[in-house]
């Protein structure tokens, strides 16, 4: 499960909702598939100028999955001398597609997070994702960075 923020290049930043599966290779290495959504804002230019939208409400969604390889920075957290939790953390790098402006591109992600395992078998973890992509929505095609921020649980079975 995730929640968190995305920071749309040229538009605002905006609620993100969506969903991870990891599988950990080893105490290293973990492999993870991410789907996330969210709904674009108005541009700068929409706002200033009050005029036409820029894109339709459909054109506004912005919706992406990769594939990601991970890997685990491990170490413990020391809350008090008593509570003492493991931790990792990690770096991810993966590529995917996101679906935005009417348009699929080919994305590469680059990220990194904090894991705090409070159990066997649950964990929360913090992280931040750049999505990267090229994109002409504008007008002149550019590289496209769309910082992701996102709070998440994990269950381990």
């Amino acid at each position: 499960m995730l929640v968190g923020v995305i920071s749309i290049e040229d538009f605002s930043s905006s609620m993100l909702v969506g969903a991870r599966a990891a599988y950990h290779v080893n105490e290293d290495f973990f492999v993870e598939a991410t789907y996330g959504q969210a709904e674009a804002g108005e541009t700068s230019f929409e706002v200033l100028s009050g005029g036409a939208p820029f894109l339709t409400d459909a054109e506004r969604d912005y919706r992406y999955y990769n594939v990601s390889l991970g890997y685990n920075l491990n170490g413990e957290t020391f809350f008090t001398d008593r509570w003492v939790f493991n931790s990792a953390t990690y770096l991810t790098l993966g590529a995917g597609s996101t679906e935005f402006g009417g348009d699929e591109r080919f994305t590469v992600t680059l990220g990194a997070g904090y894991r705090l395992l409070l159990t066997d078998f649950f964990a929360l973890h913090i992280n931040m994702k750049d999505h990267l992509f090229n994109s002409e929505l504008i007008g002149e095609e550019k590289t496209t960075h769309n910082i992701e921020y996102g709070l998440g649980a994990t269950f381990f079975f």
